[in-house]
């Protein structure tokens, strides 16, 4: 399975944070076990995921399974829980008894949230229990339902963002720098939003590497290449490139290479 080429939220339970928490994390997630075990042993039995910069935890539910990183295969033993940037392409290897519950934070949310700068974690699969208490992660194993895992998870990272007494600046900036770009229909170059925000580009690229890890011009390309890719999928017919800021098709199809490594051609839609 191929992410945004393939549908792969009908394998998961969402659910999204609290307001909050809304600006530090897109998601929660967990493994839909019927549907998993009926897809698994054909087109979900593995799931191939592009670069996004998103701190993401895997709380592991269920049985062994193996993740694929920088030519790298990782064996993520039972009961073993584990941290991933995806600043590179992420495979992941799906069982029948595959049961993941997931957080999905923004780009420096982890930071904002936490504490936790997500530099380090370039490259790397990080143990969970490195970073969140042991009695946390094993209440979230006990045998509950998705939602209360959600208001376990919620809880101890609610009280750990009011807990930090202030807003790391350089998390801030970079907040607003992204939420600049896609409230302008993710349009400008990198020096257009620094403009935007009286700050310089030298300040801008300083900030993004410190709080991300990548030159806001690359983060700003990945976050438009994934939701103009999102878009075409969803419905070709409508889709108008210059809307994402591409020149034309051609101009978007090259853009689509260099994100996923595909061509729009190998799939079907």
């Amino acid at each position: 399975m191929v992410e945004i080429f393939q549908n792969i939220r009908k394998i998961y339970r969402f659910s999204t944070p609290c307001e909050e928490l809304a600006n530090y994390i897109e998601f929660y997630s967990q493994s839909v076990l019927d549907l998993s075990a009926q897809y698994v042993k054909n087109e979900f039995s593995s799931v191939k995921m592009f670069p996004s910069w998103t701190p993401t935890f895997y709380i592991n539910l269920g049985s062994p399974y193996y993740i694929d990183l920088k030519n790298t295969r990782y064996h993520v033993r039972e009961q073993q829980d584990v941290l991933i940037l995806r600043n590179e392409d992420v495979t992941r290897h799906k069982l029948p008894a595959d049961n993941i519950f997931t957080v999905k934070f923004n780009p420096g949310g982890l930071e904002a949230v936490l504490g936790l700068n997500q530099v380090p974690v370039i490259d790397k699969i990080i143990n969970l229990n490195q970073i969140l208490p042991w009695e946390l992660l094993q209440k979230v194993k006990r045998p509950v339902s998705f939602e209360e895992r959600v208001i376990i998870v919620e809880s101890f990272l609610l009280e750990k963002l009011i807990k930090q007494v202030s807003q790391d600046h350089y998390v801030k900036i970079v907040n607003d720098s992204i939420g600049e770009y896609q409230a302008t229909g993710m349009q400008l170059n990198t020096s257009k939003v620094a403009e935007r925000l009286f700050i310089t580009s030298k300040t801008i690229n300083r900030y993004f590497n410190r709080v991300i890890g990548t030159p806001p011009k690359n983060y700003f390309s990945i976050v438009r290449g994934r939701n103009a890719l999102t878009a075409f999928v969803n419905n070709r017919e409508s889709f108008v490139p210059i809307d994402y800021g591409y020149y034309d098709l051609s101009h978007f199809y090259k853009d689509v290479i260099n994100l996923t490594g595909q061509r729009i051609t190998k799939h079907q839609f």
